[in-house]
């Protein structure tokens, strides 16, 4: 009986054993077959994800390094002159962040060193206007003259020229009014349009109008049509001073690795807008680019007419109508009736109602507006047509009238610049230029380049109008007949302005400015100054107060020292050829003219 009983037990505990090894067994093919997240493999395939723009995309990194050695060896890089090479920057000076999945041609490729998922909601109900990764701002109506209490200089207009202290509690993703022409929302486009690539350069700019023209574009683009956007950071040196845990630099660098298709680039040197937006372009890999502003919002359906009108006519370059934001209350103030951009022989922009003789030539209110000029907050061309036809000029500096120069030459090149009604896009107008942006000399000189190259026997015009242009010209003195000649300081004498016979060297080209210095063309750090009743090169000063070195150059040909009130003279003598400040008599050996010179290099 014993031994039965015991028989029956041991059945049984070698049937529990065997369930055992079964469950076993099972867990270890679940557990084989679909593998947890953590234990992914590096090489794993891209999953593509539905966007969600109440939600957005989260993208987990590791080293970047390793990403960007992830790039498809297909992908070309136009190098550019001057510029540090895209690979060669240091990790901490360039970043590339997320590669949209809609960007890669072989969706099968294997992909290494990040993943996308679906970002997890949390307060869904309190996102439905925010960003889920974005600072705490709280989104709510806005009030005239939030942010700074009654007769106060808003905050942050000092650093920016608008009132930032307000933009930081705005939403980053707030709803703009409706306000395109009820035809607009009647138009259907192809599905076939070109992708864009939209390329932002930015400076110091505030923090909350960046990520709101980021989100904006996001927010309103077709996903198939934006292909990506490039941030081009030209060496900021700050970040806000309201939220100084969100700087523009490694906060930054982390909260656009978590936006699907925006990539970051930093400049390791100061470039301007016009060499950073040729920065962007070099790494586009859209159809169309289209360059735009830091501190934009972007109305629904601003994109497709572009694209629309550019796959119709890839020789032009088109504009959305721009409105304005206003820098104190940040409201949206939509244009009413429609402009064009227009310049006078100052080449300074304007806007203009459209003439009558253009509305007839139009079919329809929301037909193309040929402009003789777009403005430069944002613009959109064919990639192909923008290289082809030589890009931004490289030899204008820092920023201004490169829109100019871009449209005049469009013209000239037999293609056309236009206006699309039916894409609009708000511009926050600064009150005033903060210092960080006054580039006052810059402009004038690429005013300059752009008369010397497109405007041919017209440039005499833009002279006669801008007084403050005679930059890059020799100093004729009537009187003796030579030019004044600048001698490079050596081991036995110091530098010197004497008279020469006339010639192509640049040691006699001379700028005179804005700021009425007169500048040596061949060594711009040197102006004009007085030493004992003589004229001597000496590093400029910038002192604005009692300056050695401010001249008035008049219209009968004086030059007048300002402090004190003589005329510079020439002084041609076996022994000296030197130039002396002296009483104004209108003798001829005070009388000089500017010869304006062809030594810009032309394109």
């Amino acid at each position: 009986m014993f031994l039965r009983k015991k028989c029956r037990y041991g059945s049984r505990k070698l049937q529990f054993l065997l369930l055992l090894l079964m469950l076993g067994f099972l867990l270890l093919m679940v557990t084989t077959l679909n593998p947890p997240p953590s234990n992914q493999s590096k090489e794993g395939t891209f999953q593509p994800v539905e966007f969600n723009p109440r939600e957005g995309y989260q993208v987990d990194f590791v080293e970047t390094q390793e990403m960007l050695d992830t790039q498809e060896e297909s992908q070309q890089y136009y190098p550019l002159d001057g510029l540090s090479p895209f690979i060669s920057l240091r990790e901490d000076e360039l970043i590339a962040a997320v590669v949209s999945p809609t960007g890669r041609r072989n969706h099968s490729k294997a992909r290494k060193g990040y993943r996308v998922v679906k970002q997890q909601s949390r307060r869904p109900e309190a996102r439905a206007e925010g960003d889920a990764e974005s600072p705490q701002l709280p989104a709510r109506p806005l009030q005239p003259a939030e942010g700074a209490a009654a007769g106060q200089r808003p905050l942050g207009l000092e650093t920016h020229g608008f009132n930032e202290a307000l933009s930081e509690r705005i939403s980053l993703r707030r709803d703009l009014p409706e306000v395109r022409h009820p035809l607009c929302l009647q138009q259907e486009y192809d599905s076939s349009l070109p992708t864009a690539s939209v390329i932002i350069c930015f400076h110091d700019e505030a923090w909350s109008t960046l990520l709101r023209t980021v989100h904006s574009i996001m927010d309103t683009a077709p996903k198939v049509s934006l292909k990506d956007i490039i941030l081009v950071d030209d060496l900021s040196q700050q970040g806000s001073p309201h939220i100084s845990v969100w700087p523009l630099k490694s906060a930054l660098s982390e909260y656009i690795s978590k936006l699907d298709g925006v990539k970051l680039i930093r400049s390791n040197k100061r470039l301007g807008v016009i060499r950073g937006r040729m920065l962007g372009a070099a790494r586009a890999t859209g159809d169309v680019l289209v360059f735009m502003d830091s501190h934009c919002e972007c109305q629904k359906g601003w994109l497709e007419p572009l694209l629309a009108r550019l796959s119709s006519n890839r020789n032009s370059v088109v504009s959305p109508v721009i409105d304005v934001i206003d820098w104190k209350t940040f409201q949206y103030y939509h244009s009413v009736g429609l402009h064009r951009g227009v310049f006078d022989w100052k080449l300074d922009f304007h806007w203009e109602p459209v003439p009558e003789h253009e509305e007839k030539v139009r079919q329809s209110p929301i037909s193309p507006i040929r402009s003789p000029v777009v403005a430069g907050a944002v613009v959109a061309m064919d990639r192909h047509y923008f290289q082809n036809t030589g890009a931004y000029d490289s030899d204008m500096t820092m920023w201004g009238a490169e829109n100019l120069e871009l449209s005049i030459r469009t013209w000239l090149c037999g293609g056309s610049v236009e206006i699309i009604p039916c894409s609009r896009v708000g511009h926050v107008y600064r009150n005033h230029f903060p210092r960080a942006f006054s580039y006052e000399e810059a402009i004038v000189r690429n005013k300059i380049r752009i008369a010397e190259t497109w405007l041919g026997s017209f440039k005499d015009n833009f002279y006669k109008h801008d007084t403050v242009a005679f930059l890059i010209s020799k100093l004729y003195n009537t009187g003796v007949g030579f030019c004044a000649d600048y001698r490079p300081a050596s081991a036995a004498a110091e530098g010197s302005i004497e008279l020469s016979p006339c010639s192509d060297s640049l040691t006699q080209h001379f700028e005179y400015n804005s700021m009425k210095e007169i500048r040596l063309g061949s060594a711009p750090l040197f102006c004009f100054d007085v030493r004992h009743g003589k004229v001597i090169p000496q590093n400029c000063t910038k002192e604005t107060d009692d300056s050695q070195q401010r001249w008035e150059v008049q219209e009968n040909g004086m030059i007048v020292h300002v402090l004190s009130g003589k005329c510079i003279e020439a002084s041609k003598s076996d022994d000296e050829k030197d130039l002396f400040l002296c009483v104004c008599n209108k003798n001829a050996n005070q009388v000089w003219q500017f010869e304006h010179s062809h030594v810009l290099r032309q394109r």
